[in-house]
């Protein structure tokens, strides 16, 4: 993998606001980064300029949904003080790499990806025949790559996204990566490694190059994440040299499968706003208890004397989220023995689910009650990502020839 070994230990992800976030969104990102963020550097933003591809006649929603989404994230435990919060649009060098990335992208690979032509048949009513939702995908690109994040958590169907983000980089390291005297200034980088670091990664580069030995390579890279006595340019030409390429510039990253999320909606399908099936994270307890009572059950089970079978009812998918094995056990038995009724073995999943968002509810309170403060923790956030993404822009613009100074 073309990256340098300490960004690997950076992760971005973002979030589109285009409504409501619910308990798929809960138990399917935010948990997630929840965990992420006390193991990697996380840099976590709103996604408003991607909520434009799809949003863009009726932005108020985006606007609406910023800060209630940022309070989300807040009340169920994402924590500033130890993962990066920001906006995308708060972070203007986005654009501008995203603009230099297209210059160089072919056009066919942004009309492969294979969300284009899938999202244009799911979205059918939304004008998808925009140069914005053609090229969201590179803007994607551009949000990793800005922070040369080694990690993007995605799902199954994002995974190409970040393949693409890929080839992106590959294709600029070798376009620009390329700088005069590269070879002279490698050379004159591996001696200041000191005389036996110097030899062994002489050995490690021959080893790869020459041999394909993959393990060499690893061996390699480990090596340079521990100079100490080396500039980061010199190091990412190390790294390049030790490949056989150029400078790397704009690191690789790699992605990380997203656990899939196992809520489902009130009626057994995949919890979805376009379903109409979701419970929306800040909800009233009342109205999500009337909604979990409501929900339907296995059609078999007409009166309560009926038997019926948990795996034909929606309510079961939710036990096996919520329920340890001694609930579920009691519920498989009493509904096929017709011994509960269907309200009864709804009683624990309403529990839990109140017993679940009520923490939530309080701490959303408390943030809802102090806007100033959620303002301040993305003013931070922003200038905290806006200060890696100058550094990121100034040196693209610098290998592409676009300082003037």
């Amino acid at each position: 993998m073309n990256s340098l070994t300490n960004q690997q230990q950076r992760v971005l992800s973002g979030m589109r606001p285009t409504g409501s976030l619910h308990l798929g969104h809960y138990h399917g990102v935010l948990k997630n980064w929840i965990k992420l963020q006390h193991e990697y550097e996380c840099y976590f933003f709103v996604a408003d300029w991607h909520a434009l591809t799809t949003h863009y006649e009726d932005s108020h929603v985006i606007q609406e949904s910023v800060w209630d989404m940022v309070i989300d994230w807040l009340a169920v435990g994402v924590n500033p003080g130890s993962a990066t919060l920001f906006i995308q649009s708060k972070v203007p060098e986005h654009a501008e790499l995203h603009v230099l990335l297209s210059m160089m992208t072919p056009l066919s690979w942004l009309e492969r990806v294979p969300s284009y032509k899938d999202q244009q048949l799911k979205l059918k009513e939304r004008d998808l025949g925009t140069y914005g939702f053609l090229g969201y995908p590179l803007l994607q690109s551009a949000d990793i790559l800005m922070y040369k994040a080694g990690l993007v958590p995605v799902g199954e169907d994002q995974v190409a996204h970040v393949e693409l983000t890929r080839e992106v980089a590959r294709r600029f390291n070798h376009i620009y990566g390329r700088e005069a005297g590269f070879e002279v200034k490698a050379e004159a980088a591996v001696k200041k490694m000191g005389k036996k670091n110097s030899k062994l990664y002489n050995e490690l580069r021959k080893s790869y190059q020459e041999k394909g030995d993959a393990e060499a390579l690893e061996k390699g890279k480990a090596l340079l994440d521990t100079q100490q006595n080396i500039t980061l340019g010199d190091k990412e030409r190390l790294f390049g040299y030790l490949e056989g390429s150029g400078r790397i510039i704009l690191p690789e990253p790699e992605s990380i499968l997203t656990p899939a999320s196992k809520m489902p909606g009130l009626d057994g399908q995949k919890m979805s706003k376009s379903y109409g099936n979701t419970i929306a994270l800040r909800e009233d307890l009342d109205v999500i208890e009337k909604k979990l009572r409501t929900m339907p059950t296995d059609p078999a089970r007409v009166r309560k004397t009926d038997p019926g079978d948990p795996e034909k009812c929606p309510v079961w998918n939710l036990h096996q989220v919520y329920s340890d094995e001694e609930t579920k056990s009691w519920v498989k038995e009493g509904c096929r023995t017709a011994s509960i009724g269907c309200i009864d073995c709804k009683g624990p999943i309403i529990d839990a689910v109140k017993a679940e968002l009520t923490p939530i509810h309080e701490r959303a309170k408390e943030f809802e009650a102090d806007r100033d403060l959620v303002r301040s923790i993305i003013n931070e956030g922003c200038d905290r990502a806006r200060d890696v993404a100058k550094q990121t822009i100034s040196e693209v613009r610098q290998v592409m020839g676009l300082e003037y100074s």
